[in-house]
């Protein structure tokens, strides 16, 4: 089987996407840092039901950790990634240094506001929507897709991205996929391999939390005294909670009830040395 063409200059990735359009192709991206699990596989796949050409790009983008997090050791594995995007139909990969990114002299960043000052992620990783947003920018503009694909289990990723696009009139569709989960119903994550046997066990705690949560309010109980709840049984499985929210499901602000919806609730917690996200749709 042909693996995807891999190109590491953005003068490379446009070259290559002008061919594709003067065919009149329609073209995806989907941005990734590598360490592609099923997760990641079942958005190039929703790509490329949605268009022609697939791109992935892999990049580990140092602008959205914070010094004390786990840039230096965040998994990489590019010949697998390779392999597996290979049997995913991908096109193109591409994989910039991080001095393609961001040459010297590098001096403009995006400030996201909206869905990324929601008090969530925000409130724990302040710097990282930012990091985010200016990457996923420049991204847009050097591949100038159709549509871009990225994961809901970054839910709040998801809605700043498609803000971002919104408010810069990128003449790109963002598309969310659904997140993909084990058996068990963890969220697949590539941070999952941190856990050990022991916190693998206790981890499906949150989507089961979520699950019961979500159907406590379609009872019609009320929101505090779900989350409450929520938060307590969390707390007793070992967790240490950073958040579990109810939210618009668009906007990421506060909601006060079931009126006010649509309804996505959202968790961060970490177990152990790891930490883990989820969302549901109430």
């Amino acid at each position: 089987m042909a693996g995807p063409r891999i190109v590491r200059k953005v003068k490379a990735l446009r070259a290559a996407v002008a061919g594709w359009r003067r065919r009149r192709a329609r073209i995806a991206l989907v941005p990734t840092m590598g360490a592609l699990h099923l997760g990641h596989l079942s958005l190039v796949r929703l790509a490329g039901r949605r268009a022609d050409r697939v791109v992935v790009s892999i990049f580990v983008n140092p602008a959205q950790f914070a010094p004390h997090e786990d840039f230096a050791t965040y998994p990489r594995t590019w010949t697998t990634d390779i392999a597996k995007l290979a049997a995913a139909g991908t096109d193109l990969v591409f994989a910039p240094t991080v001095a393609e990114v961001y040459p010297e002299g590098f001096a403009t960043r995006i400030a996201p506001e909206g869905p990324a000052q929601a008090g969530l992620e925000d409130r724990f990783r302040p710097h990282f929507f930012g990091g985010v947003a200016t990457v996923v920018a420049k991204l847009l503009i050097e591949a100038m897709p159709d549509i871009a694909v990225f994961g809901e289990k970054d839910y709040q990723q998801l809605q700043v991205v498609k803000r971002l696009a919104r408010d810069l009139d990128l003449p790109v569709k963002i598309v969310g996929g659904q997140t993909v989960r084990e058996q068990d119903g963890l969220a697949l994550s590539s941070r999952n391999v941190y856990l050990s046997p022991d916190e693998r066990r206790r981890a499906p705690t949150l989507i089961r939390v979520l699950g019961e949560s979500a159907k406590a309010i379609k009872a019609g109980e009320p929101i505090e005294s779900v989350l409450a709840r929520g938060r307590s049984a969390i707390t007793a499985a070992g967790f240490a909670l950073d958040y579990l929210e109810a939210r618009h499901a668009e906007t990421l602000k506060p909601i006060a009830s079931a009126k006010d919806g649509p309804i996505r609730l959202l968790v961060a917690a970490k177990l152990g040395a790891t930490r883990l996200i989820d969302n549901l749709g109430v």
